[in-house]
């Protein structure tokens, strides 16, 4: 390019000028899609989300069973009020601005515990969105005891500065409530139903959280209650240290930087789990680095050989009480309400480990009945006991699914893609930090621990379903071959009288004695149907798609083959083979994995 003549060249100086910090608010100002909120309708789905999720962590930690209220207002035609109400334990007048309207502020982040909030993101992320669509600031009303008044807050976020500005702050009664929090914020979204809307997510919620009630009111004024089933809360999540195992070397520095420990031994020991003074000694030995060594004094090549020496030293796996699996007879329970099948199967997996995290995955799944024979599968995800919505493709936890071979479970399956039948799958993985791939939480990030022992689960209880798809298979063989039987009895019966002449009783009698020895000979026959009293059809309904009128298919004309017949457990060959693929090496990886967490 060449410059006129009267145009000078910029200096360094020149462009330094234009150069500014941005703060984490503005940045999110522009790309809100990164949070979730890129259209209307899953807007609305986010910040229901991000404020029930707050709630249930608050109402698990004080040890109380949590009651949510979740109210959507229509205000215009694309407006909406979201009214979030629980029982928890409150909020203290100093914390509440930073809370909600400040981002990357939270309790969470450098805790290392099974909790659904991670990053401090979420609630406020949902103020500012409101705050962009509507100009309108959050109100906030927080009680924390019986015999103390509610502050109230109204809340905008600086997006310059990443620091609440406070519109008002008053105390005032809040009759009939001892404790708890209401956040109400006005914003630009759009209502449907379906399987992602606000409706599937509480639902699903409270199929994973037994023990809360949520009692939700849809734009529509319809109020629906989902009940608590137990009054147990989960057990009480422990924070622990970090694993050394999980450490990388930047942070393994950063960590001998700010260490109180005065030496390197007592450093092994005090910032991180599973370590005791021998272990500490052995990694010590094998980093030829002196137990008594100051941290401080650790230089960067030191601090790399402490890192090779951690990695060659045994080390016991983290402990599990910092995660909170949600059990197979509870994640049956919940399935079997939600769906009417013939099969039911789940599992939990023992507990693993990636990056240093425990971490455990739990499959259930659901076969035959009500649901769709063609289509592929139905896949219900959740991540630390929260569904996930979107993103589907994205997630782990979707190419676990692709790459298990389904059809040696009974399943058609395209190389590469989803299987297909009538068949619901739920995977759930709970971990002190779940690695989902955006701010949004929308799907698990791709490591290969992850996806190895989710396909091992799923590979459990694809066993299961074999077992019974199998069954059902030779019943169905079976009842054939006594109709063929039974359709000449009468025949064979008839043709007996005419030889020896015998009357009519006599034939009635051989006939009925051939019908014994067939039942006699081949046994008797199993019967297999649906039968699920647990099954709550008004439940399924919530969430489902509205119904819309579909044009009706015209016959195949005679002479061609109508793809749609193809029998359920056909493969794409036209064989039913039950071994064709199998999945050795299962029980050789599960040995190995067992002997690496001893």
């Amino acid at each position: 390019m060449v410059l006129n003549k009267y145009e000078k060249p910029r200096t360094a100086e020149d462009l330094a000028k234009k150069q500014r910090e941005i703060s984490i608010a503005e940045f999110f100002e522009k790309n809100r899609h990164l949070l979730g909120f890129d259209n209307p309708r899953k807007a609305l789905l986010m910040a229901v989300k991000e404020a029930v999720d707050n709630s249930l962590d608050a109402c698990e930690e004080a040890r109380i069973l949590p009651e949510i209220n979740v109210e959507l207002v229509q205000l215009e035609e694309k407006r909406f009020r979201v009214i979030v109400e629980d029982n928890g334990p409150g909020i203290i007048r100093k914390q509440i601005p930073k809370i909600f309207a400040k981002l990357l502020y939270g309790s969470k982040f450098h805790k290392l515990s099974s909790t659904r909030g991670q990053q401090g993101i979420g609630i406020s992320a949902a103020v500012l969105y409101g705050q962009l669509t509507t100009g309108k600031p959050a109100t906030i009303l927080s009680k924390t005891g019986k015999d103390s008044k509610a502050h109230a807050f109204k809340l905008k976020i600086n997006t310059q500065t990443n620091n609440p500005d406070v519109i008002e702050d008053v105390e005032q009664v809040w009759e009939g409530k001892d404790h708890g929090i209401r956040v109400e914020i006005d914003m630009e979204g759009e209502y449907l139903k379906g399987r992602q809307s606000v409706d599937e997510y509480l639902k699903e919620t409270a199929i994973v959280n037994p023990h809360a009630t949520f009692i939700y009111t849809n734009p529509e004024a319809q109020q629906i209650i989902f009940a608590r089933v137990t009054e147990q809360l989960p057990p009480e999540v422990q924070e622990i240290q970090p694993h050394p195992y999980g450490v990388e070397l930047g942070i393994l520095i950063k960590m001998l930087e700010t260490t109180e420990a005065k030496t390197l031994q007592q450093f092994l020991t005090t910032e991180f789990v599973r370590v005791g003074p021998g272990t500490a000694k052995e990694i010590c030995q094998n980093s030829a680095l002196l137990p008594h060594t100051k941290p401080k004094e650790v230089s960067r090549d030191m601090a790399e050989h402490l890192y090779k020496g951690i990695q060659k030293t045994k080390i016991m796996a983290p402990p599990t009480d910092c995660i909170s699996p949600i059990g197979a007879e509870l994640l049956e329970h919940g399935l079997r309400k939600e769906i009417n099948a013939e099969f039911y199967a789940a599992t939990t997996r023992p507990p693993a480990v990636y990056r240093g995290n425990p971490f455990v995955v739990e499959v259930a799944c659901a076969y035959g009945g009500e649901q769709d024979v063609e289509g592929t599968i139905r896949i219900m995800r959740f991540g630390n006991r929260v569904p996930l919505l979107y993103q589907q493709g994205a997630c782990a936890i979707a190419n676990a699914i692709q790459n298990t071979v389904w059809r040696t479970y009974g399943l058609n399956q395209s190389q590469g893609s989803l299987p297909t039948g009538p068949c619901t799958m739920v995977v759930h993985m709970t971990s002190v930090w779940v690695p989902f791939t955006s701010e949004s939480k929308e799907a698990l990030a791709h490591y290969p621990e992850i996806i190895k022992e989710i396909k091992l689960a799923l590979q459990e209880c694809g066993r299961k379903l074999a077992m019974y798809v199998n069954k059902k298979r030779r019943i169905g063989d079976e009842v054939k071959k006594r109709g063929y039987i039974e359709k000449y009895i009468p025949h064979v019966a008839e043709s007996i009288k005419e030889i020896t002449g015998i009357n009519d009783e006599q034939r009635q009698k051989i006939e009925d004695n051939l019908y014994e020895i067939l039942e006699h000979t081949r046994g008797e026959l199993e019967e297999i149907g649906v039968d699920n009293p647990e099954y709550d059809p008004e439940y399924a309904k919530i969430g489902a798609e509205e119904e819309v009128a579909v044009e009706e298919v015209p016959e195949p004309k005679k002479g061609r083959k109508n793809p749609s017949l193809k029998a359920a457990g056909d493969d794409d060959n036209g064989d039913d083979d039950d071994d064709d693929d199998d999945d050795d090496g299962d029980d050789d990886e599960e040995e190995e994995r067992q002997t690496k967490l001893m």
